[in-house]
């Protein structure tokens, strides 16, 4: 038996930006050849997306935490981080997106129509791109930020198929 749900609150928390590394070159002949370190890289994003194939948030009902993925480390050699997963979650099209205090925030009405409700957090910087004419080999990187951590409401509108008119106490019971 199927149930129908047509309101749920979504425990949401965006993935971290990855740290900033702190790294100096090194070649044969020269010991301190400037700093290397690589950026941290972005977390995933939450998105919800407008679909046309489901018709209800019954599965959001049951399981209603979602997490993006953190976004990876920096490392030597200038190389970045990994960016954290985004996730995709499909819901029903007229489903309205709304904060706990009741305020819309989206109202998802088209297929396709893609809303980031919980960004990630930015990546931190490496010492590489800290590195400026005054200061050729900062000792320190930047740590990522962490993402967007709360509760919104899905709420779906529904249409009615049928009207019943009538005049008043003419029985449409």
């Amino acid at each position: 038996m199927v149930t129908f749900v047509d309101r749920v609150t979504l425990h949401l928390r965006a993935g971290k930006g990855g740290n900033g590394c702190v790294s100096v070159r090194r070649e044969k002949f020269k010991p301190l050849a400037g700093p290397d370190g690589g950026n941290g890289g972005h977390g995933g994003d939450i998105v919800l997306v407008a679909d046309p194939q489901v018709t209800t948030l019954l599965s959001y009902h049951h399981s209603p935490h979602r997490s993006g993925g953190n976004g990876g480390f920096g490392m030597g050699d200038n190389r970045s981080g990994a960016a954290g997963e985004s996730i995709e979650l499909p819901v029903p099209l007229g489903t309205v997106v709304k904060d706990p205090s009741g305020e819309v925030l989206v109202d998802l009405i088209e297929p396709g129509m893609r809303y980031v409700v919980a960004p990630g957090g930015l990546g931190g910087l490496g010492n590489a791109s800290l590195a400026s004419p005054k200061r050729k080999a900062p000792g320190f990187a930047l740590l990522g930020t962490p993402g967007w951590e709360g509760d919104v409401v899905l709420e779906l509108k529904t249409v009615a198929d049928v009207a019943l008119v009538g005049f008043p106490s003419a029985g449409k019971s």
